[in-house]
């Protein structure tokens, strides 16, 4: 038989483990009951988020297949305020809410805003739409530098035919001297020289100080890097297939509130008006055009003999050869020159040029040259079913600028447009919020407090 007091050792053994056990069930239930209730909060705070970031910008998103929350909600006054509403009228009250990061549209040169581009051109097309453009983007910067060094030996030859001249205390008369009059078309207005006939230039201007490059913008805050994508080569190749679908260029007209009918000049040169792009564009398209031209002219004897005569014509006063060859050079390269002044009147009209010349394709004769930008000038080129056109070199040099440029002034006529075609006079890109962290503080009850963090992003 079991004694009195074992009998009580028992009892008080077992009343322990039953208190620790009931401790312990209890403990689960409460531990169990507070992570549902932070499970609730951050659930609300989810739900609130995503519905905050359903507001995108509708008119951005339309025109330009870019999501962003416009975050002064359409009354041009900007605050963290108006995200912290909203994710109360969502469901999000009973929390105190702070920012923890936020990353705007303009941000690290417009970063965000050329993500959502790559992603958006990935999406649509997948990688083979640049596949074929990957190989010539290397031709493309050894193109740029070519032509800066036929540009170099171009004022070299000028220099060195000015030299003999003076050492030999002569010059060259002026009619009928095609060095003379490329020498006069050089200092006209190149956009009234290359725009095809029936074709007026635009006049449109824009405030420069109210870009985004030179205005002070509001900025975000915080690191992304660990949900952000670099831009690498391929990106930068659909960033220009971008801006190509989506913005007009020379031989496009544009809109009416548009800030500038040439949107894509303005994305390569950065200025003020559609004229100062477009002379700034045709200047780097005539030394890109001037390599092959002028290398197809030193290879055709015919056309060097061409040269050579009418140099001696020139020189006969002064009867010095090296005169005579240094002049026909220089006729070479002025000639050159005015082929690729009508190789850009043939791409503004629409048409395309080949890559090499030939006696086929080639379009000015020396004594064309003469009349080249006179009144009796009906040249507008020839349009060559194989080449390229305006576009593709437009392509070419939206690859050779810089992306965080490109990204800016993009979004600078993305402004534009939604102010003036839209009547969105509220819109600035620089408030157009693209991912945000909150940092959330909320008390469950007993004193409990929790904090938590959300992140949404657009994509």
């Amino acid at each position: 038989m079991v004694s009195g007091a074992k009998k009580g050792e028992v009892t008080a053994y077992l009343s322990l483990i039953f208190i620790l056990f009931i401790s312990f069930v209890g403990g689960i239930m409460e531990s169990a009951s507070v992570q549902m209730a932070k499970n609730y909060r951050r659930a609300d705070m989810n739900r609130a988020m995503e519905s905050v970031f359903a507001e995108y910008q509708k008119e951005l998103l339309d025109e330009y297949e870019i999501f962003a929350l416009e975050a002064t909600y359409e009354t041009g006054t900007y605050g963290e305020r108006n995200i912290k509403k909203r994710l109360e009228f969502y469901g999000a009250e009973g929390m105190e809410q702070s920012v923890k990061r936020l990353s705007l549209l303009t941000d690290h040169g417009g970063q965000p805003f050329l993500e959502q581009v790559a992603v958006y051109m990935e999406e649509k097309y997948g990688m083979d739409k640049v596949k074929d453009l990957t190989g010539k983007s290397a031709d493309w910067k050894t193109q740029e530098e070519e032509a800066g060094k036929y540009e170099e030996n171009e004022k070299k030859q000028q220099g060195e035919l000015d030299q003999l001249l003076e050492e030999n205390e002569g010059e060259l008369p002026e009619k009928d001297n095609p060095i003379a009059h490329v020498a006069g078309l050089k200092k006209s207005s190149l956009p009234e020289l290359v725009m095809p006939k029936g074709k007026e230039v635009s006049n449109k201007q824009m405030n420069l100080a109210d870009t985004l490059e030179y205005r002070g913008k509001r900025e975000g805050y915080g690191d992304f890097s660990d949900v952000s994508e670099g831009i690498g080569k391929l990106d930068h190749l659909l960033l220009g297939e971008y801006l190509m679908e989506h913005f007009p260029d020379a031989t496009k007209a544009g809109q009416k509130g548009d800030l500038l009918d040439y949107q894509l000049e303005y994305f390569l040169e950065g200025k003020g008006s559609d004229r100062e792009n477009l002379e700034a564009v045709v200047k780097k398209l005539l030394m890109l055009r001037f390599v092959p031209n002028y290398i197809y002219l030193q290879g055709n004897a015919a056309k060097k003999a061409e040269a050579k005569a009418m140099a001696l014509s020139l020189c006969a006063v002064l009867a010095v050869p090296a005169v005579t060859e240094a002049a026909a050079q220089v006729i070479l390269l002025a000639w050159a020159y005015g082929e690729s002044l009508v190789d850009i009147r043939s791409l503004l009209g629409g048409g395309k040029i080949p890559l090499v010349k030939s006696d086929e394709n080639w379009q000015l004769s020396l004594a064309g040259l003469l009349k080249l930008g006179e009144d009796g000038d009906l040249n507008d080129g020839k349009d060559c079913k194989e080449g390229l056109g305006y576009r593709d070199y437009v392509r070419m040099l939206l690859f050779l600028t810089s992306k965080e440029k490109l990204g800016l002034r993009a979004l600078d006529m993305i402004e534009g447009t939604l102010r003036g075609r839209f009547g969105l006079v509220f819109f600035r890109a620089d408030q157009c919020i693209s991912k945000i962290e909150m940092k959330s503080t909320c008390k469950l009850r007993r004193g409990i407090t929790y904090q938590f963090p959300t992140y949404y992003g657009y994509r």
